[in-house]
């Protein structure tokens, strides 16, 4: 069976991650998918998809609320194939596309549903959950409406999107109030850790499949894997790996003291690939965000 080209979705706007991204992506044969700002509620047919198949629209009786079954058909940007595995299985049928994601929640909430793509992130509480060797501070899972009552610095983030900004607050009232935010939102609250330098791990099959520095005293500043932020990812997914999807993104820094600790989990359909190698960031975010019906047994209890 000769499998059509692999299809990646893109948002609106591209950041250079996703340029990056782009790039290889077409290098490797994959169908860039573009869309404009207005696209997604005008349905997958329309104009405003760059790229999609030919006389394609949403599948049968999806798409967002109120949209149109748009079919019309719109210019290619395929690429010339690689070789790889990236883009060698996943074939979804005869005559289907396998479509894969690269973008932020908001977006992908909208269109990874209508499209057949499988989300996969971490548990709303898999920091909190880590033992303290792998943290080096207190973390804690909460809903936003206990948050409020801290009277302590504290830095708060959302598990799995940017809807809380994290921050280090000076105390729970000032965190975004409830006439914002619906005080069941869960958190994610810890202590104040600061990093002397931060690595980006792009984690695939249970290894370190990509790895790159990306920053340095709290400011953005590239560079290569250091072996020991290698290692300590290692140590990490030798401790707690079960408890990850096949495809993710972790962060891991290390204090003045010389301390490795892990950051957050990140979703690697929503993450920059910053340094790391690109053909193999986008390995992982491919797997990332697929065809829900090749998720694997594993997998699906990591379903956004």
């Amino acid at each position: 069976m000769t499998c059509p080209p692999r299809i990646l979705v893109l948002p609106p706007r591209l950041t250079a991650s996703a340029r990056t991204l782009r790039a290889t992506a077409l290098r490797r044969g994959l169908r860039i998918v573009e869309a404009t700002a207005s696209a997604v509620p005008e349905g997958l047919g329309s104009p405003g998809w760059a790229g999609w198949p030919e006389g394609e629209g949403w599948p049968e009786g999806e798409g967002p609320a109120g949209s149109p079954r748009d079919t019309q058909g719109t210019r290619d940007t395929q690429g010339t194939r690689g070789a790889g595995s990236a883009e060698s299985t996943g074939c979804t049928g005869s005559d289907g596309h396998a479509v894969h994601l690269h973008a932020g929640p908001s977006f992908a909430d909208v269109v990874a549903p209508a499209l057949g793509i499988a989300l996969l992130e971490a548990p709303a509480d898999w920091l909190a959950r880590l033992p303290r060797a792998l943290t080096q501070r207190d973390i804690r899972a909460m809903t936003i409406g206990e948050a409020y009552r801290l009277r302590r610095p504290a830095f708060v983030k959302s598990p799995n999107d940017k809807s809380i900004p994290a921050l280090v607050y000076a105390d729970g009232s000032r965190l975004p109030g409830p006439d914002a935010v619906d005080p069941a939102t869960v958190v994610l609250v810890s202590d104040v850790m600061t990093f002397a330098v931060e690595y980006r791990l792009h984690l695939l099959d249970g290894a370190v499949h990509a790895a790159g520095q990306y920053a340095e005293a709290g400011r953005l500043r590239l560079g290569p894997p250091d072996g020991d932020a290698l290692a300590f990812g290692r140590d990490v997914l030798a401790a707690a790996g079960e408890t990850l999807p096949s495809a993710i993104v972790v962060d891991v820094g290390r204090d003045d003291e010389g301390r490795w600790a892990v950051i957050e989990a990140n979703a690697a359909w929503a993450s920059g690939c910053y340094s790391a190698d690109p053909d193999r960031a986008l390995e992982t975010v491919l797997r990332a965000a697929g065809p829900a019906t090749a998720l694997s047994p594993h997998d699906r209890a990591f379903v956004r």
